[in-house]
């Protein structure tokens, strides 16, 4: 059974990662409309074990922040059978009809408590896990991988299990978990994936630039793109890949950007953060992204030293 996709079929769709701390709904309503991913991503929303009280207040704040005219998938992570299906169907509740489940988060205790990319180490409880969400989304059902836990060539066995389970399409980042982020993605295994499954398969790793996503998009065959911390760092990467905006910022322009995005960032930050302490803390974990600015790099590190909001606007403002 096909079901509906997040994007339209003649469209080639860049989709914001769901990238934890970053992706909330005061991110991605400012991304919505100023540069319109065509997909977004909440942040992973964690799922708890049993099935009482699978959602937070939160949760379902994030769940429930849809627009009408860019698609939003929520995703999971977790390993509890029971917690899955309840989670899903409290974001369904909260309107949610796309949903996906993270095979690929390499970090804490998600690995340790066998979820995210852990949940590659036991390929045959993948099944009753995926059937879990899949049961539940009223349209697309997808999953976020890595290549393989700790082997490379672990996808191409996966493949028969998202058939199986209802999986609607792919997101690669072909990393192994155990790499984390070190090396680069190798897109060879993102263009035999493509090459061995009907399904789309939306690729995603090191997508840093508009050249690089153009030649990715070229080298893989792949149906999208997802863009991660290259779009934290540059929101403009989705208009410069469509040709909307230059392919390469010039000074003055990525200081226009840059004072644009933070300046609006911080407004909406204030909505949902409590106190100056958390909205500075969540604008210099945006920040953090955009260490190895080409042009303000060192202005960019005054900022995340600064411990008042009204310094690290000075120093915003005077860009130029």
């Amino acid at each position: 059974m096909k079901h509906l996709l997040p994007w339209s079929p003649d469209l080639t769709p860049l989709m914001l990662a769901p990238m934890q701390g970053l992706t909330n709904r005061a991110l991605r309503d400012l991304f919505v409309k100023w540069v319109r991913p065509d997909v977004v991503f909440t942040e992973f929303i964690r799922v708890r074990p049993g099935s009482k009280k699978p959602f937070s207040a939160v949760d379902r704040l994030e769940a429930a922040s849809q627009d009408e005219q860019v698609p939003l998938v929520v995703q999971l992570i977790g390993r509890d059978v029971a917690g899955l299906s309840a989670s899903a169907r409290a974001a369904r509740e909260e309107g949610a009809v796309h949903l996906n489940i993270n095979l690929g988060c390499p970090y804490g205790r998600m690995s340790r408590e066998s979820a995210g990319g852990a949940l590659l180490k036991d390929p045959t409880g993948l099944v009753e896990r995926l059937l879990a969400v899949r049961e539940q989304a009223e349209a697309s059902f997808s999953v976020k991988v890595r290549s393989g836990y700790d082997h490379p060539e672990q996808i191409f066995s996966l493949l028969p299990v998202f058939d199986q389970c209802g999986v609607d399409f792919l997101i690669i980042h072909p990393r192994t978990v155990t790499q984390k982020f070190g090396g680069w993605a190798d897109h060879a295994i993102s263009k035999r994936l493509v090459e061995a499954t009907s399904l789309p398969v939306i690729v995603n790793g090191d997508l840093n630039t508009a050249e690089t996503g153009q030649a990715v998009l070229a080298q893989t065959g792949g149906a999208g793109l997802m863009f991660g911390r290259g779009a934290i760092a540059d929101p403009l990467l989705f208009q410069r890949m469509r040709g909307l905006a230059p392919a390469e910022p010039d000074q003055r322009g990525r200081a226009e950007e840059l004072q644009f995005y933070l300046v609006e960032l911080l407004e909406r930050y204030r909505l949902i953060f409590q106190g100056e302490r958390q909205v500075l803390d969540k604008l210099k974990t945006v920040m953090t992204m955009m260490r190895g600015d080409q042009f303000f790099s060192r202005e960019i590190k005054k900022m995340l030293r600064v411990d008042q909001i009204e310094t690290l606007q000075t120093i915003l403002l005077g860009l130029h």
